[in-house]
């Protein structure tokens, strides 16, 4: 006969898992997380292995930590991939703006929003080879090049690692979404690199997914490790032994959200010119279409 699962051992090791995936969505190893919320490290890794009988204000500690809402660590069934989106628009949303959305939800209602074309935006984990390649075709077909990370820093006055050391991920992330709707009210075509971590933030990414043609960049876990390594940056990985388990761990909690991109462009093994020449492939037809949809002047690559 088959044993029956014990349904409180099943739900702590759902906890641990939605711990552990979320801690490696906002690219922490598990020494970052027990230094920023005041708990052990070995205590940490027992509540992810699903040993650990949390008490409600240690997860709480955990989650504010992370920058994540208390909600998304507890197991319940999945929602639909844009609950987190709609969510986190209804909890800013106006009174008027909720009557809205429960008007065209109850069928009374009907919109339609059009995103503007804003340009192409490049996701990945660090080292993909977004600001190499993003400049590369930048300049090939003429528009602009930003690094949304440079522009937080630029109008903030501190580096990222500040921001986060004295805001927390909760408000880097705010900033990060402040500087990109700032981009786009900009309303010229660019070519964005974004910071490895903007999918972890649902409405974040969505505005990155609805006003950009997002291409991600992906490469091999050895590759990604390489290329940071070569950089000098180890963040948020720095004298953490297990940085390459670290680094799958983040990769793959992360893959599924990099998928949501318009399309993959695989660099593994390739060179710089290589893979430029494949991302230049990548995005001649969807110039093309949008020069068409939009009006634009037809651009050459």
């Amino acid at each position: 006969m088959t044993e029956q699962r014990d349904p409180e051992s099943s739900f702590l090791e759902q906890l641990g898992q939605r711990v552990r995936t979320i801690r490696a969505l906002r690219g922490m190893s598990r020494k970052v997380l027990a230094k920023v919320s005041g708990i052990s490290e070995r205590y940490i890794a027992q509540l992810e292995s699903g040993k650990g009988n949390v008490s409600i204000m240690l997860l709480r500690r955990v989650s504010n930590a992370m920058g994540a809402h208390l909600e998304d660590l507890i197991p319940a069934s999945e929602p639909a991939p844009e609950w987190q989106v709609i969510r986190d628009l209804l909890r800013k949303a106006s009174p008027g703006q909720i009557a809205q959305a429960k008007d065209i939800l109850a069928g009374s209602a009907s919109a339609q929003r059009k995103m503007s074309f804003s340009g192409i935006a490049l996701i990945g984990l660090r080292g993909a080879g977004k600001s190499t390649l993003g400049k590369m075709l930048a300049k090939k077909i003429g528009w602009s090049f930003v690094e949304l990370n440079k522009e937080i820093e630029r109008e903030n006055g501190l580096s990222v690692a500040e921001i986060i050391a004295l805001y927390g991920q909760e408000g880097f992330r705010r900033l990060e979404q402040g500087a990109l709707r700032q981009l786009l009210a900009q309303k010229e075509l660019m070519v964005l690199a974004t910071g490895g971590g903007i999918v972890s933030e649902p409405l974040t990414f969505d505005l990155v997914l609805s006003s950009f043609y997002t291409i991600w960049l992906k490469a091999e876990p050895e590759e990604h490790m390489a290329r940071v390594r070569g950089q000098g940056d180890l963040r948020p990985m720095a004298d953490d032994r297990s940085a390459m388990a670290e680094l799958r761990n983040i990769l793959a909690s992360r893959e599924p959200l990099y998928a949501r991109a318009s399309t993959t462009v695989d660099t593994a093994g390739l060179s710089v010119d290589a893979a430029a020449a494949r991302l230049i492939d990548a995005v001649r037809p969807v110039l093309q279409n949008e020069a068409r949809a939009f009006g634009l002047r037809s651009v050459a690559v």
